[in-house]
């Protein structure tokens, strides 16, 4: 009996005695959480740089720290192009640089009928630069009594008096072909603005005195009077080509050549 409580007691003196202890922590796992969320110090310092950069963003805004003093408008449009951009821009002087929105002017911009292209950068901290391309004259279209300078993509670029710009081939058009200047011609009359600039490439610009077309037949007429009778307005290019290598070859009282069938050029000295 003395052993059995001797046992007993030994067993409760174990169980008081004992102590819980608590597992350790991954350190490692530790160390990559402290790698990942910031410290306090940290966040401190990006709140006040987030906030530092909207005070500058928002003076930049509302003084004239980068007000627009001056545009410059650049590129090899002419001086009569240049000065319509300088007049359509004016007014954005005072404008904040930084409130411009680049892609709204060049919208403005390039909605001016001679204008063919135009990119505007931001020259802090007191300049816009607009540069500008200009569209390539390459006829002068006459309907009824009016004459309208016409760009090689076919947009019409301004009215012009009778008789200027004499240089350029006259494109003739039906009397009640509507044109306006800042507008393509009527889509039956592009095919020949685009076969004056084909004209251009193949070395015939200066020799065309005029084109037009009538019932979808395309014709090209040269300052000696001698026409090129293209046919469709399909592989003009081809038949412009083949046009440059057989006009050296034709007697001087050659009226047309007909290039409607590129393979087989014909030639004829009667009007038919």
């Amino acid at each position: 009996m003395a052993g059995g409580r001797s046992e007993r007691g030994a067993r409760r003196r174990g169980q008081t005695g004992s102590v819980v202890v608590p597992l350790p922590r991954d350190a490692g796992a530790r160390q990559a959480l402290a790698r990942v969320v910031p410290s306090g110090r940290s966040l401190l310092l990006g709140l006040a740089v987030l906030v530092a950069a909207l005070g500058v963003y928002w003076l930049a805004l509302a003084s004239s720290l980068f007000a627009v003093e001056t545009v410059r408008v650049e590129g090899t449009a002419p001086e009569p192009v240049i000065r319509d951009v300088e007049r359509l821009t004016a007014d954005l002087v005072g404008t904040s640089l930084v409130s411009l929105d680049p892609a709204a002017v060049e919208r403005d911009v390039r909605a001016l009928p001679a204008v063919a292209g135009v990119a505007v950068d931001r020259a802090f901290p007191h300049t816009l630069v607009v540069k500008v391309a200009a569209e390539r004259p390459v006829a002068v279209a006459r309907t009824g009594l009016s004459a309208w300078l016409v760009a090689a993509s076919g947009m019409v670029i301004r009215e012009l008096e009778r008789g200027t710009a004499r240089s350029l081939p006259r494109l003739w058009l039906a009397k009640d072909v509507p044109v306006a200047a800042g507008r393509l011609l009527p889509a039956e009359a592009l095919p020949a603005a685009r076969a004056l600039v084909l004209a251009r490439e193949v070395g015939l610009r200066r020799e065309i005195a005029s084109a037009r077309i009538v019932d979808e037949q395309l014709t090209l007429v040269l300052g000696n009077g001698l026409e090129l009778r293209l046919g469709e307005a399909s592989d003009v290019m081809l038949k412009l080509a083949v046009a440059a290598k057989v006009i050296p070859l034709l007697d001087p009282g050659t009226l047309y050549l007909d290039l409607s069938v590129p393979e087989r050029p014909v030639s004829s000295t009667f009007n038919s």
